[in-house]
């Protein structure tokens, strides 16, 4: 049967039996992105493999390019599989020389699949809106029974990867798996913690006045009716509803782009070291170790081992005040604005392992009108990571604005229609920015 032919749990089905008879007598060579849906997705792996006596090496990397693919071993002794990574590299494997491959990835496909390529990828299957952590799930679950008990990483990779506002029937077939709770409230996190603390963290949604200065949390607080028990604020999941309406009435009349529910919504709960946790402060701690260039941490704590937890709170203190002064940077900064897009070029400024999350950050703002596209910049050795994100996922498709002016200068590209990134040499820093602009320009023409 052609690819594409299968709907996705068809070719889930279809890979799995054939990755289970290759992998009786090979080494399984994992490559998976560092980002927390990459980082969970190799944790599932490794944990179903483990259990399964197959001997496996696992390579976590920041983008796949041409070179690291030719290094790649190319004994028929081995299977290469790809975790959250290489759609967009089938013209690279294909000349590489490797066999055996295998990938399990959600990104957009730009080229035809070959048939001694084996993918798993919902654009060939159906389309359906599910992780690639969620993807590794489902596969595991086939080739071994007990790999429920990871459903809970495939919803932090979800959640890691902003797709809980889309949850389909795979989604919720995996949450239930996972014994995951669900509560109504406001999206900001951890929803476990005081909210006094919690409010001033807060980056994601991003509110003026608040984030990042504790008089403007007391205030708010004040104003919304929420007084401290016994000398500590309650949790959000602890607010009554009368409590929950006034904050978020607060939090509106702080930024009155907002949308009630783009910071309305379910508050994922797990249990996480014996602990019922926030799902999406756990998802936030795995990138902030990977993005900080600790994967090794980020397995540790995906594999609840005890000895991370004091590393791991350390690093995501430190990550999580570099997001906040990083994010007020970007909003500050000078920054080149045009019909229908805003280019942050942030130099030397904001570490490329943090742009992606701050052009996020800004994307879910309501700073800006509804299609604009978010292009952020930043330099890493003699390279410059970008970062695109569309306000409110319509209007243009930046995965192709990307590709377009790549195909230009050189470079790498990756990611969906509406949150994409790619890695270009800094010597094409101002040919890049106006390429972009011309992109912008074009389609007004078009207009």
């Amino acid at each position: 049967m052609e690819k594409g032919e299968k709907n996705l749990e068809e070719q889930i089905n279809f890979v799995a039996k054939k990755f289970l008879d290759l992998s009786k007598d090979k080494t399984v060579y994992i490559v998976s992105h560092n980002d927390t849906d990459g980082i969970t997705s190799a944790t599932i792996m490794i944990k179903t493999l483990k259990r399964l006596e197959i001997q496996f090496i696992l390579k976590i990397v920041k983008s796949l390019d041409e070179q690291t693919i030719k290094n790649l071993p190319k004994s028929n002794e081995k299977i290469i599989l790809f975790l959250d990574l290489a759609s967009n590299s089938i013209s690279h494997i294909i000349n590489s020389g490797i066999k055996n491959v295998f990938i399990i990835d959600h990104h957009q496909i730009i080229q035809s699949i070959p048939d001694e390529i084996s993918m798993i990828n919902p654009e060939l299957n159906g389309h359906e809106k599910i992780s690639s952590s969620g993807l590794t799930y489902l596969f595991c679950r086939k080739i071994d029974v007990e790999t429920k008990n990871s459903a809970k990483l495939a919803v932090l990779g979800m959640i890691g990867d902003l797709m809980e506002k889309s949850i389909d029937r795979m989604n919720n077939e995996i949450i239930e798996d996972g014994n995951i709770k669900r509560k109504r409230g406001l999206l900001i996190y951890p929803a476990t913690r005081p909210i006094n603390r919690v409010l001033e963290l807060s980056s994601d949604p991003y509110i003026p006045g608040v984030t990042g200065n504790m008089k403007g949390v007391l205030d708010l607080l004040r104003e919304s009716g929420i007084n401290q028990v016994s000398g500590v604020y309650k949790s959000l999941i602890e607010l009554d509803n009368d409590e929950m309406e006034r904050l978020v009435t607060g939090v509106l009349l702080r930024n009155p782009k907002s949308k009630f529910d783009s910071i309305i919504g379910d508050i994922f709960l797990i249990k996480f070291f014996n602990k019922l946790e926030d799902a999406r402060e756990i998802s936030a701690k795995i990138n902030a170790c990977s993005r900080s260039g600790e994967t090794d941490l980020a397995i540790q704590l995906c594999l609840e081992m005890p000895s991370s937890v004091k590393k791991v709170e350390t690093l995501y203190a430190k990550y999580k005040q570099e997001i906040v002064s990083s994010l007020k940077f970007a909003l500050e900064t000078k920054k080149i604005e045009g019909r229908g897009f805003v280019i942050i070029n942030a130099e030397d400024k904001i570490r490329d392992t943090m742009i992606g999350t701050i052009s996020s950050i800004i994307s879910n703002s309501n700073l800006y009108e509804e299609g604009t596209v978010i292009i952020s910049m930043a330099y890493y050795d003699d390279k410059i990571k970008v970062s695109a994100r569309n306000i409110g996922k319509i209007g243009r498709n930046v995965r192709e604005i990307l590709q377009n002016v790549v195909r230009e200068i050189g470079g790498e590209t990756g990611g969906h229609e509406f949150a994409a990134g790619c890695n270009i040499s800094k010597k094409n820093e101002k040919i890049f920015i106006e390429l972009i602009k011309r992109e912008f320009e074009m389609e007004v023409i078009k207009v």
